[in-house]
């Protein structure tokens, strides 16, 4: 991708620190998005996240409060996929309506998905609608917009569709689901950081799907440091979406 190589070449090629490590965990949704999923696997989970010291949890809408229950005692943040999570292939209205069902069961952040069919059509607008329409539905909550950036096919393309989810109000721009074999690479999460450098406003980034070990987390934790700042080195600014990666640095560390 064009005006990324750049960037990515600055990316210290040094193992991650401990310290690197620490932060990068403190900034995962620890994620479960199975069909198997149940009270017994979000019990689970939520005990891992106590365990780790991750941010948030991130769910389906029918388990968000399960997943509050076990976390009831923490400040461990409940998000929710919603708006037919992964494929987006469902009417807006309906899509809507599952994301009320996720906040009125407790839902603290929405993890929405665009419809990359329209976008790929060329109708920009059905994305702002859509992205507008569920920022409005969230009642304050953290937005988070997954532009499934392994399907959008170019790097205009994905600078397209993070200037339309900033422009519509999204809170995050994410990458992925992790239900397609092309997840965050460097290149795609350049191209969002570029969007929202080049936008002036503070939005987060999210790199989910694929990331398993410390080394790749903290080349995004690094790559972000280099486009954004330091300033964006937070859970307000940067989550990182995985299931395996937060054991994976917890023993590590």
């Amino acid at each position: 991708m064009k005006d990324t190589g750049k960037y990515i070449k600055e990316i210290s090629p040094n193992p991650p620190s401990r310290e690197e490590c620490a932060l990068a965990l403190s900034m995962i949704d620890l994620t479960s998005l199975e069909g198997k999923d149940n009270e017994e696997t979000i019990q689970l989970l939520c005990k891992k996240a106590k365990k780790f010291g991750t941010v948030a949890v991130c769910v389906y809408p029918e388990l968000v409060s399960t997943a509050k229950k076990y976390l009831a005692d923490t400040l461990i943040k409940v998000a929710s996929v919603a708006g037919a999570f992964p494929s987006g292939q469902l009417p807006l209205p309906l899509r809507l309506e599952e994301e009320k069902y996720a906040i009125s069961q407790g839902a603290d952040e929405i993890d929405m998905v665009i419809s990359r069919g329209k976008f790929l059509a060329g109708d920009f607008g059905a994305v702002i609608t859509e992205v507008s329409s569920f920022k409005k539905a969230s009642a304050g909550k953290t937005l988070k917009v997954i532009l499934e950036t392994g399907e959008l096919e170019s790097y205009n393309n994905i600078r397209k569709a993070g200037e339309l989810a900033i422009e519509a109000g999204a809170d995050f721009l994410k990458t992925s689901t992790g239900k397609i074999p092309v997840n965050a690479t460097l290149e795609s999460v350049c191209a969002m950081l570029l969007t929202i450098k080049d936008s002036g406003k503070k939005i987060g980034i999210k790199p989910s799907g694929g990331i398993s070990d410390a080394h790749t987390a903290v080349k995004y934790l690094r790559l972000t440091e280099i486009i954004l700042g330091k300033e964006w080195l937070s859970p307000q600014l940067f989550r990182l979406g995985a299931s395996r990666l937060a054991e994976t640095i917890y023993t590590q560390l």
